[in-house]
């Protein structure tokens, strides 16, 4: 059985010390693609995850599209090689939309199986892949007027991939809050937000309908003082033991159903805290596209 996995674009490290603390069997690397002779592991660095990968030979460009189209429908090409030939295999295959995403949407559910040449007569293929998005990539229709900064995006891909977002009236806390971008996405969902953070907000999000500041810290503040919410949203910048412990107390409180939380690494990378989000029952920790060095840790009831 071989499995492939598409590392995110510049942490190709952290995906194969993830690897190598899980016991793959790497047989090479195409690119980014970790080709690896055994059933898939959790990798949270990969963007994509190819499952039962086929290596067929191909001894056309024609050959190589009909061969993909009797396996299924749609695919997503990753051609780090041989990218002329690479497209125009993939011009002959029915086509799937890129087109940007706009907020709020569920991800895709129709089957998108990713290819690659590994040479000019030689493709490998996986008709399953953890992703729904070409190479584990979501674009967006952004928001260039009302967020106070990029990270907005993050919080969009994340439920997103949830398929599940705050609905009108649901109460949210948004901890580590400041400036503001987490806020501002959920307001505009008609959820109720308190928002934490010693920073104050930007002053158009404190003036949207629904947004309480409070001006104290997320690791001081006790559960209870907030009360049962909806959704606890975390983009903290703290060592991931930090943020562990955090998410434990709310947990351990019961007063928080769902849970969005950036996991971030100052210097080398915490595998050990991250396996210990991904060892909570229920949860997902993934590298989304738009995730600098971190992780976001998800959890939904």
């Amino acid at each position: 059985m071989t499995t492939a996995y598409l590392a995110a674009e510049g942490f190709e490290p952290q995906l194969l010390e993830e690897l190598s603390r899980a016991g793959a069997a790497i047989r090479g690397r195409h690119g980014r693609l970790v080709i690896c002779d055994a059933p898939a592991v959790p990798a949270a660095w990969a963007a994509n995850i190819w499952h039962d990968c086929l290596e067929l030979p191909v001894p056309s460009i024609g050959e190589a599209a009909r061969t993909l189209r009797a396996i299924q429908r749609n695919w997503a090409v990753y051609a780090p090689l041989h990218h002329r030939r690479g497209m125009l295999i993939q011009e002959r295959l029915p086509h799937v939309s890129a087109k940007p995403i706009v907020f709020p949407a569920a991800a895709p559910t129709v089957p998108l199986g990713s290819w690659t040449l590994l040479a000019p007569d030689r493709l490998l293929a996986a008709a399953r892949c953890s992703s729904a998005f070409p190479n584990g990539e979501v674009t967006f229709v952004e928001d260039r007027t009302g967020p106070p900064s990029r990270a907005y995006l993050k919080l969009w891909e994340a439920l997103v991939r949830l398929r599940r977002w705050p609905q009108p009236g649901e109460r949210c806390v948004d901890l580590g809050a400041s400036p503001g971008g987490w806020t501002y996405v959920l307001a505009r969902l008609g959820a109720s937000v308190v928002a934490v953070d010693k920073a104050p907000l930007d002053p158009q999000i404190a003036a949207m309908p629904g947004v309480e500041w409070r001006g104290e810290s997320a690791f001081a503040l006790a559960p209870e003082a907030i009360g049962p919410v909806d959704w606890l949203f975390s983009d903290v910048i703290c060592y991931p033991a930090r943020l562990l412990r955090l998410v434990e107390r709310w947990r351990g409180s019961a007063l928080a159903r769902n849970f969005v939380c950036t996991i971030k690494f100052q210097g080398a990378t915490d595998h050990e805290s991250a396996a210990a989000f991904a060892a909570i029952a229920g949860a997902r920790v993934m590298h989304l596209h738009h995730n600098k060095h971190e992780l976001t840790f998800l959890l939904a009831r």
